[in-house]
């Protein structure tokens, strides 16, 4: 059996589409197709049932599925086996992770790991999108609630603390509060609701004391924005306030206590390059710790 086709298939199942199949494995799309169709030739059945909006798997493809992912951590584990014996580590490498981490962050840390180790390749996936481990659309997860269940290794990144902020000529213009009182005469900027995707998110009630948003962002780096942009004041992660000169803490004795998780799926943990890169991720937290809990 041809494992191409087999990586196509899995690629196919989990994307949905072939379009996205064949960004995913960077071919081109009429490969992918060919290379299902020789599948479904090969075991004289249809693994997929085509529509205008994409595809779902047959009866035929959940049953090949259970056997194709098998399949494919036996792949990854000898993977992992021979990368032993070499010394260069080399690869694509997809992270997923919160806006606001991935921009304030991991972007800024990784001009030292590739540096460090220029043959691996770094995808980073905001998150929250329709990203799986499960199903492989990601190596590794930075997350903001430890997984309960599934094929998954998780260990705890750092804790971070959030807290209000405000850009300094937003509070010379419209003053600053004393008390959570005189929040009620601010515009405060908070999260879309609809779209939290964590109850880790629920960081409004936490800080804004019952005083409502008028300004909502779906992402944590549109509300670093609108507070930097002096539109009002807003709940911004202490790291990433470290790094804005512009914007002042407000009532600082109120805070929000929250914790970042890795997580990596069995499979591919054993891999040399997904070693290197949680290992560098972890150091990098451990390093800037002081940034992502504020002192009290």
């Amino acid at each position: 059996m041809d494992w191409d086709n087999i990586r196509a298939f899995l690629a196919v199942a989990r994307q949905g589409q072939f379009l996205g199949a064949s960004r995913s494995l960077r071919v081109n799309q009429a490969t992918v197709a060919r290379r299902i169709t020789a599948l479904e030739a090969s075991f004289q059945t249809t693994l997929f049932e085509r529509s205008t909006t994409g595809v779902n798997l047959t009866e035929a493809g959940r049953q090949l599925l259970a056997h194709a992912e098998r399949m494919e951590s036996e792949m990854l584990q000898a993977e992992a086996d021979l990368r032993q014996q070499d010394v260069q580590l080399a690869g694509p490498v997809r992270i997923g992770a919160p806006d606001g981490l991935t921009t304030y962050f991991l972007v800024p840390a990784m001009r030292a790991l590739i540096e460090r180790y220029p043959g691996i390749d770094i995808q980073l996936v905001p998150m929250p999108l329709t990203v799986s481990l499960a199903r492989r659309e990601v190596d590794m997860a930075i997350t903001l609630d430890e997984p309960e269940a599934g094929r998954v290794v998780s260990r705890k990144l750092t804790d971070y603390t959030l807290g209000i902020f405000g850009a300094k000529s937003y509070l010379d213009r419209a003053g600053r509060p004393n008390s959570t009182a005189d929040l009620a005469r601010h515009r405060l900027i908070g999260y879309v609701d609809t779209y939290a995707f964590s109850s880790a998110l629920n960081y409004i009630e936490d800080l804004f004391d019952g005083n409502s948003t008028s300004f909502e962002c779906a992402s944590a780096v549109g509300q670093c924005e609108a507070v930097r942009s002096g539109v009002g004041l807003g709940v911004l992660h202490h790291f990433i306030a470290a790094g804005m000169p512009e914007v002042e803490a407000v009532l600082p004795e109120r805070r929000a206590h929250r914790t970042y998780w890795l997580v990596i799926h069995e499979d591919v943990r054993a891999l040399g390059r997904i070693r290197a890169v949680v290992d560098f991720i972890a150091r990098e937290a451990q390093a800037r710790r002081h940034e992502f809990l504020a002192s009290s």
